[in-house]
């Protein structure tokens, strides 16, 4: 049994990260608040949403992202303000743009590149020569090197 409520409590633990009074008055806008906050990444716990994150930053910029939004920002103002502040480290998925649009194309062609060279690497080992294919002076050296 309590094996049964410890494994409860590490599921419940990433929801209880917004606090009671970080919560908006407005649920249109908290709603907007916590489907934003799932897009941004906690700087310190790094692959955790500020929305999951317990960390004191995490906090902070719930609370900024809240208070950007009940100013009137629309969405992307809220976020873009933090991109500006965090830079785009803060986006859990960054965007498919400028610089980042190589790093987005390298994986692809990283994997293209390893399978030219495998499919070269294979055709080349079968066009190895085999032992039925040996000259007899080759044949000779083999026997020779098996038996030393």
């Amino acid at each position: 049994m309590r094996w049964l409520a410890f494994v409860l409590c590490m599921l419940a633990a990433p929801l209880a990260a917004v606090q009671p009074d970080e919560v908006l008055d407005d649920a249109t806008l908290e709603l907007r608040a916590r489907d934003l906050s799932v897009g941004l990444r906690c700087p310190v716990c790094r692959n955790e949403s500020i929305d999951e994150s317990n960390a004191g930053i995490s906090r902070d910029l719930r609370i900024l992202l809240r208070e950007r939004l009940v100013a009137g920002d629309t969405d992307e103002q809220a976020v873009q303000y933090l991109v500006d502040r965090y830079g785009e480290y803060i986006l859990l998925s960054p965007r498919v743009e400028g610089a980042n649009f190589a790093l987005w194309l390298a994986a692809p062609i990283m994997l293209l590149l390893a399978g030219g060279v495998a499919a070269v690497t294979i055709r080349g080992r079968s066009r190895a020569v085999g032992p039925d294919e040996l000259s007899a002076e080759e044949k000779a050296r083999v026997d020779k090197i098996m038996r030393s």
